[in-house]
């Protein structure tokens, strides 16, 4: 009972880990659109696509034991692909500093994830301390991927809205954090649960200023509208006075 209870919270993890990494679709569909990647930022993209690499690794059996953790590597395997899909959109859209600070932050992310797995395999002749030393360096990965979006909560705060925070991948992260949490205390795996105990309390904050800031966002939206609309209505009333204008002096000549 307990192991399809593990195996069921792990295969509604991967569907909500799916709903997060799969969420910056929309982003990405408008930043193809406008052919610009505005005030978005590539740090939350970088810092899951290092949470990816570390994860899928740990859950193949050169570090754990067989397939015990197999929803691991199927999402996480997923997650790379979309996650460098991002990535190279966001840098063939940036700005030439925006490049420059993509290449900077993924290269040496890249680097890393190789240098732990060569480690972990050569290094390191067990599943447990291989386990230990790459869950570790997870750990800290997964930390810093949930902390990401405190860049975008923080511009939330200052310009009140959030048009650049989207609510699907702040629902996403909540809900998968919480899964992931439930997986980990299942599996008895600390390394597993204790970076969603930051995920949680933060997929949260990211909630409650979507609930605080939203209806300033759709406010917005109608008056930005109504402005254009009232930019192009504009020459057609001058275009109207200036035919009544003629039509006059016309009346005038003939009388």
């Amino acid at each position: 009972m307990g192991e399809r209870l593990r195996l069921g919270v792990g295969i509604m993890g991967n569907a909500s880990s799916l709903l997060l990494y799969a969420a910056p679709i929309l982003t990405f569909s408008r930043v193809i659109r406008k052919r610009s990647t505005e005030d978005f930022s590539c740090i939350p993209y970088i810092g899951a696509l290092l949470n990816c690499l570390l994860y899928t690794w740990y859950g193949l059996p050169v570090v754990s034991y067989k397939w015990e953790n197999f929803p691991l590597v199927t999402i996480n395997g997923l997650g790379i692909i979309l996650e460098l899909s991002f990535i190279f959109i966001y840098f063939w859209f940036a700005s030439t500093r925006g490049k420059i600070k993509v290449g900077v932050i993924t290269t040496p992310v890249i680097l890393v994830s190789c240098i732990i797995a060569i480690i972990s395999a050569f290094v390191f002749h067990d599943h447990h301390h291989r386990k230990a030393f790459v869950g570790t360096v997870g750990l800290v990965a997964s930390v810093a991927m949930y902390c990401a979006p405190l860049v975008a909560v923080k511009q939330v705060i200052l310009t009140k809205s959030v048009e650049f925070m989207p609510f699907y991948l702040s629902l996403a992260s909540f809900l998968a954090s919480v899964l992931w949490l439930a997986y980990g205390l299942l599996s008895h795996d600390l390394l597993l649960a204790s970076p969603n105990l930051v995920g949680c309390p933060i997929g949260v904050l990211q909630l409650v200023l979507h609930c605080k800031y939203r209806k300033r966002g759709i406010m917005e939206e109608p008056s930005k509208w109504d402005l254009e609309q009232n930019s192009q209505e504009k020459p057609k009333q001058m275009q109207f006075v200036m035919n009544e204008n003629i039509n006059e002096k016309e009346l005038k000549n003939t009388a």
